[in-house]
């Protein structure tokens, strides 16, 4: 899409703010206005955490914002952007972060709109590389030339350490015989009577009718302002930085944040600028954090992050809309949308079903490995589960999951964003967690009352995503030892029949 931009207006306008536009970075010093509408929450079902949590963002940036905001709450954005039009209030917006919000701007031509911000790279910027670039434009080509236009962790036109990417030095298990990395609980912030009086309406709302939650309804464990974002990337420079990199890769049962950042969520609220967060861990190096995991935290945020980000405008709207699962198409069962795991056997699914109910939050391998890898054997639908993965997870965006969903984890996009599917055996799991050693089922036996629903699994995925997969050359391998494996019949009637993990 071509942004509709028209030159920044003066001081009439009032600057329209939408969620992910809630740190200074999206305030010029104008009047603002603040829309609360109803259908952030109701259309879906959706994590309490996170209704906590952007709830909680916006109303703090009211307070934050003073007698220069106006809150409005209404049913649908929609209805504020007609009653300021109606009143003659002159609107000016920061590009919206969803194609839907950007649909319902437009309706309106007298909205000034202004180029989106926030991210590392400009939406022009990326698209004029991406024309000039082959059919197939990777991440590591957009991070590398991130990297050489900032001057970020380089030496020269070199990169600091040889290689752009340190990513084979950072995929160690967990350390044998530890429950936990032995690091600091991770900053948390204090609650407020704001984040009081968000409790008690999100109460009122689902006592009314008007939203359907799930999960638990955990304390605010993540920055909504600036202030608290800036003292959650303190803590995590200072005391889990070091560690991330080597053990990015790894889970550990009773260690939920590892060495992880835990700063997605004020990013994508848009209280902590990607460049401070990238800043603040290049500058570690000089106090002795390693070059592997800075280079892996900036691979993440200025790689990752920005090309996804990317991606959403770039591959357009209807993206997925017609995505076919790998594995035999099946709809999301109860258990799986409800996080309800009291007759799910499966270690690993039970204990990352459990964190996630609890919390609303889960590391990338947990989301990709165990239910991004179960979800791709079992054929979810990838439309549905990039819902399930936006609204049940606190940092989830609708800009955020469809390439991480569809593209990465679910591979159902004929391979525009990955170049195989990130499917794996128990046995993979078995060596990046603690989980395996305490599961009834075996992640070296794939036939056979316990045979391991991940490894028995693999093998029935491949054996039906076979046709699909024949022409991709990173599965020649696993597709010649499916053809080799002499219960191959027995293994798949065994999964077909399979109720739950």
């Amino acid at each position: 899409m071509t942004a509709h931009e028209q030159d920044p207006a003066g001081p009439t306008r009032t600057r329209l703010l939408f969620p992910g536009q809630y740190g200074p970075e999206f305030d010029d010093g104008g009047p603002v206005l603040v829309v609360e509408a109803m259908e952030f929450f109701g259309s879906r079902p959706m994590h309490r955490a996170k209704a906590l949590l952007w709830l909680s963002a916006l109303r703090h940036r009211v307070a934050e914002l003073g007698d220069r905001a106006t809150h409005v709450r209404v049913e649908r954005v929609r209805d504020a952007l007609s009653d300021a039009t109606e009143n003659g209030i002159e609107l000016e917006v920061i590009d919206p972060p969803s194609w839907s919000l950007r649909a319902e701007v437009r309706r309106f031509p007298d909205i000034a709109i202004l180029p989106s911000r926030g991210f590392v790279t400009s939406e022009d910027d990326f698209a004029e590389w991406a024309t000039g670039s082959s059919s197939q434009f990777l991440m590591e080509h957009h991070y590398e030339r991130v990297r050489r236009r900032e001057g970020w962790l380089m030496d020269g036109d070199r990169p600091l350490g040889g290689r752009f990417s340190l990513d084979e030095d950072n995929r160690n298990p967990p350390p044998k015989g530890a429950t936990s990395l032995g690091l600091p609980d991770p900053w948390s912030p204090t609650e407020d009577d704001i984040d009081a009086r968000v409790r008690e309406d999100l109460a009122r709302w689902e006592q009314d009718g008007l939203v359907h939650f799930v999960g638990a309804m955990d304390r605010r464990r993540f920055a909504v302002t600036p202030a608290e974002a800036a003292a959650a990337l303190e803590d995590f420079v200072a005391t889990r930085l070091s560690d991330f990199g080597p053990f990015e890769d790894a889970v550990l049962q009773d260690d939920r944040a590892m060495a992880h950042s835990l700063l997605s969520v004020p990013m994508n609220l848009g209280v902590l600028d990607p460049r401070t967060a990238v800043s603040a861990a290049i500058e570690a190096l000089g106090t002795g954090a390693p070059l592997a995991s800075v280079e892996g935290f900036v691979r993440q945020v200025a790689g990752w992050r920005d090309y996804v980000w990317h991606l959403y405008w770039e591959f357009g709207e209807d993206y997925g809309a017609d995505a076919e699962p790998l594995g035999p198409p099946t709809s999301l069962p109860a258990w799986w949308w409800e996080l309800d795991t009291a007759d799910v056997t499966a270690a690993c699914l039970t204990s990352t079903l459990d964190d996630l109910r609890e919390h609303g939050w889960l590391h990338h391998i947990q989301r990709l490995m165990i239910l991004g890898n179960w979800s791709l054997q079992r054929g979810y639908d990838p439309v549905e589960l990039t819902a399930w993965f936006t609204d049940l997870f606190v940092d989830g965006t609708d800009w955020v999951m469809p390439a991480n969903i569809i593209g990465m984890s679910q591979h159902a996009d004929g391979g525009r964003v990955a170049t195989k599917p990130y499917a794996s055996g128990g046995r993979y799991i078995d060596r990046m967690t603690d989980h395996c050693g305490g599961c009834p089922f075996d992640p070296t036996k794939r036939l056979g009352e316990d045979a391991c629903p991940f490894t028995a699994g693999y093998w029935a995925f491949l054996d039906h995503a076979e046709p699909a997969l024949r022409a991709n050359r990173r599965m020649m391998r696993p597709l010649q030892q499916l053809a080799r494996l002499t219960d191959r019949e027995a293994v798949v009637e065994q999964e077909r029949n399979r109720t739950m993990p």
